[in-house]
């Protein structure tokens, strides 16, 4: 998806989060961010398989840890572009998949529950990716309704 301005929607994402870092708006400061969260939209993807159980990156790091220490410049570009590249990949498919559905939704509630984890730094990526699986709601099949909702659920109370 492209942007106004020519960016696609996940490097809007990524200049927002690291906007947002430069004006001081990080984290918990001092916590590394784990090697799986830099593994890109595939890690993340493939990791979402294990949904709705506990969701670990090959690293064996939640993904919610990715949001909550995802707090400097690079850190919140990286993460930000993994998980809207993520979620974009799983919308493909979602409206007809409960599999992916469910994936994305808990993509979802996992992301929001970093976030809450931060001083409001990953509000733009919780923002962006709610939208993505708005979308995915609206033109949804029944079940993947309903799954989406499951994940979303999960995503917040296991990851």
């Amino acid at each position: 998806m492209v942007g106004a301005m020519g960016r696609s929607a996940p490097s809007l994402v990524a200049v927002a989060l690291a906007a947002g870092a430069a004006a001081g708006c990080g984290g918990q400061a001092g916590a590394p961010l784990a090697d799986g969260c830099t593994a890109g939209p595939e890690g993340i993807v493939a990791a979402l398989g294990s949904a709705p159980g506990p969701v670990l990156l090959e690293d064996g790091s939640p993904l919610s840890r990715c949001v909550s220490d995802g707090t400097d410049e690079g850190e919140l570009q990286t993460v930000g572009t993994a998980f809207s590249a993520a979620a974009e990949r799983l919308r493909d498919t979602a409206e007809t998949d409960p599999a992916a559905a469910l994936q994305l939704g808990y993509l979802v509630g996992v992301t929001q529950k970093g976030a809450a984890r931060t001083n409001g730094v990953m509000a733009e990526l919780v923002r962006r990716i709610e939208i993505v699986a708005g979308r995915t709601s609206d033109d949804a099949s029944p079940a993947a309704r309903r799954a989406l909702q499951d994940g979303l659920a999960a995503g917040a109370d296991v990851g």
